[in-house]
């Protein structure tokens, strides 16, 4: 949370390409095979002067490195197609890191949820990173002797406290020396945790209290006397007295003071922009294609939904009934049917929380993103409302011509539009899928009351309702659009017969409320606008975000840093000092049910 950074002896703040960061969830596009992903990252951050010949050979080289050969060709998987396992899932995302071969290579927890081989595979495939002469730093969650036994160094934090730092083969010498030696047949690091790790007091204690476990005698070695804290107090301050301890301080120093050599830091992805935005576009769109609940299900629900619409509203025809149903089924169109647009969210989700990682790793920028997304998604967005508008306007029968049938189209395409693009800005605001659909389902529902169908945009109220909310609502643009497109140069039955017809001019401004000030032409215009104007909202809000991030990172980090400091733990306690918090104290063999190895 605070320090410096040093780079061979420099102070430099890492930039992307010369540090790599691996989480600990495998964020990866299920519908893209290994392969695929790794030639999509690959062709997203390598230089644009290398041929496509020279990127697979890259990528066949590092899928072998991670030995990922034999399911190179298998889909990653997702909730609807099953993919490969956990372990390769995860080498998969080590592979997509070590591509641009970075010098610092960080990892969270990479074997967490991983069996016994999976993990070791995982760990010995970061130990041949390691000899290629990278330095690879993870942390490590519960790890077997045989995964323990890889790693060259170990760092042992224990509430923010140092432990241990050195050779990791010189630990169970440094504990024995501070007189707690690992048992025979003992996995070194169950007990380094065992002996560092406060929470198997509060187990303990809690079995004392239920008498689930007997009163047992206390030893006569002292050492095994003593609570977990307090054996972590003596820990840290053998190591600060030890040889060890010294070796860091030495090193430490030897690197602050040393010139060392240069080291060349690369700024971002060295593919050009025009180049990131094709990659994008593609994979998005191989996404889209093999996702089945992206677009391939909305389609299929539109479709039926259009052929409900138009059975009920077949041939609607011209009497005076049917201008309040032109109006119900214009309306219905255009803002509950394009609703359901809101479908698509858990799918984006997942997309971007791809985005968030790649982002945080200077794969692209977020303008790339944002207009990749919008280029993949056209066609699906037009077969949409292709399909929808070709069903309801020959079923329903509409006014006739072509250019009210493209208008028609083209207002629906733009509906389905502006829906996805407020998705997409809920989904920057709220990254829970299921918040996010409750957020914004609410927004387009208050959306579709001031559309003008619920009440006359005439009778809205002024303050909010009417200004500014009708005029930023989708609705009320596509509705005025679809009424002016269907109705103008129409005539309907009067109510009364013998009295003359109803012109579409007449219906439109005295029975619907909706001023011709204006042709449907200006009405999709504004709905495009919206369109623009939340497409550059999503664009703010990624880069706000991006930018306030390092403030509410170093808020937060000043706050944790204020509570750690009224931590006992980071108070000098003196090594006589008994803990009071458990009563009574008991040794850590006789928590385990072991004898002592120093009585044996």
């Amino acid at each position: 949370m605070t320090g410096n950074v040093f780079l061979n002896g420099k102070k430099k703040t890492p930039g992307y390409g010369f540090v790599a960061y691996v989480t600990q969830e495998d964020v990866l596009l299920g519908t893209l095979t290994v392969k695929e992903t790794i030639t999509y990252s690959a062709h997203l951050r390598l230089p644009s002067t290398m041929s496509k010949e020279e990127i697979n050979g890259l990528v066949d080289a590092t899928i072998i490195e991670m030995g990922l050969h034999d399911c190179a060709d298998r889909l990653i998987g997702n909730w609807h197609l099953r993919g490969i396992s956990g372990g390769e899932r995860k080498r998969t995302s080590i592979a997509l890191e070590i591509l641009t071969r970075p010098r610092l290579l960080f990892l969270d927890e990479p074997t967490s949820g991983l069996d016994s081989a999976s993990a070791f595979f995982v760990v010995q495939t970061l130990r041949n990173v390691a000899r290629d002469g990278r330095t690879v730093i993870s942390s490590i969650h519960q790890p077997s002797s045989e995964v323990f036994a890889l790693f060259d160094d170990l760092f042992l934090l224990s509430g923010g406290e140092t432990v241990y730092f050195g050779e990791a083969k010189m630990a169970i010498e440094f504990f024995a020396e501070a007189g707690f030696p690992c048992p025979r047949k003992r996995n070194p690091s169950d007990h380094f945790l065992r002996c560092i790790n406060s929470d198997f007091d509060v187990v303990t204690a809690t079995l004392k209290g239920s008498q689930r476990i007997p009163d047992v005698p206390n030893s006569a070695d002292p050492f095994m006397n003593l609570a977990t804290a307090q054996i972590k107090s003596m820990l840290v301050e053998r190591f600060k007295r030890s040889t060890y301890a010294r070796r860091v301080k030495d090193k430490i120093q030897e690197q602050s003071t040393n010139e060392g050599l240069e080291t060349e830091i690369n700024l971002g992805s060295q593919a050009s922009w025009w180049k990131q935005l094709k990659t994008l576009t593609r994979r998005s769109f191989v996404n889209m294609c093999r996702d089945v609940g992206y677009y391939w299900l909305r389609i299929m629900i539109y479709i039926i939904v259009s052929i409900c619409v138009g059975t009920i509203y077949f041939d609607v025809g011209y009497g005076y009934t049917s201008i309040l149903a032109r109006g119900a089924c214009g309306a219905f169109i255009s803002g509950f049917m394009t609703f359901m647009s809101i479908g698509g969210f858990p799918s984006f989700i997942e997309e971007m929380k791809v985005f968030y990682r790649e982002r945080m790793n200077g794969y692209y920028g977020v303008a790339a993103f944002i207009l990749s997304n919008f280029l993949s998604s056209f066609p699906f967005l037009v077969a949409i409302a292709l399909t929808s508008c070709t069903i309801t306007y020959n079923m329903v029968k509409f006014r006739p011509g072509f250019i009210h049938y493209a208008f028609f189209t083209i207002n629906i395409y733009g509906c389905i539009s502006v829906i996805e693009s407020l998705m997409m800005v809920v989904a920057a605001l709220v990254p829970n899928f299921l918040m996010g659909i409750i957020t914004g389902a609410g927004i387009i529902g208050i959306m579709m009351m001031t559309s003008g169908f619920f009440r006359l945009l005439s009778d809205l109220p002024k303050p909010v309702w009417r200004y500014p909310i009708s005029y930023i609502s989708y609705g009320a643009w596509a509705i005025q659009g679809s009424y002016k497109n269907d109705l103008l140069g129409l005539e309907f039955d009067p109510l009364l017969p013998g009295n003359p017809k109803l012109t579409g001019e007449y219906v439109i401004t005295h029975m619907l409320g909706i001023e011709l000030s204006h042709s449907k032409w200006w009405d999709l215009a504004a709905l495009f606008l919206l369109l623009l104007g939340y497409r550059i909202l999503f664009f703010v809000v990624l880069k706000f975000k991006e930018r306030a991030s390092p403030l509410y990172r170093k808020l937060a980090a000043k706050r944790t840093i204020q509570q750690l400091e009224k931590r006992p733990s980071f108070r000098k306690m003196p090594s006589v000092t008994t803990s009071r918090r458990h009563q009574p104290l008991h040794s850590l063999s006789s928590q385990e049910g072991l004898d002592s190895p120093l009585h044996t």
